[in-house]
């Protein structure tokens, strides 16, 4: 892993685009699209997922696939889910009683790293 003064002793090389016609215009969007793409999909167990994205899940209530330092694809369970058959348990976070009580009892002032879920957990709330 880098150090925050390695990087700052490290020069960035950029590189500038020139747009000078409809072809250019064209191709730096396909270029952008591809890009923002890459960022926000990654391939977790050969499938293609969203990274950062909150959805339902299928162990727990909820899931987000997440990299952790490693640079490795987790997939995050959190959420109650219920027993069996059984529904998923109502959080009621519109009280303010209810919220203030999770929130001290999980630390969320200090949710800690996002491939965690207390995290997502503390996120949501």
């Amino acid at each position: 892993m880098i150090s925050l003064q390695e990087l700052l002793n490290e020069e960035i090389h950029t590189e500038e685009y020139m747009v000078e016609n409809y072809h250019d215009i064209k191709e730096f969007c396909e270029f952008m699209k591809e890009y923002k793409a890459d960022m926000n999909e990654a391939e977790y167990q050969g499938r293609k997922v969203k990274l950062g994205k909150p959805m339902r899940g299928d162990v727990k209530k909820f899931k987000v696939y997440v990299k952790n330092p490693q640079g490795n694809v987790v997939k995050v369970n959190f959420g109650h889910k219920g027993k069996g058959n059984e529904k998923t348990m109502k959080i009621k976070k519109s009280n303010p009683e209810r919220r203030k009580s999770f929130r001290a009892r999980h630390n969320c002032d200090n949710p800690g790293p996002r491939h965690k879920a207390r995290y997502w957990s503390c996120r949501a709330w």
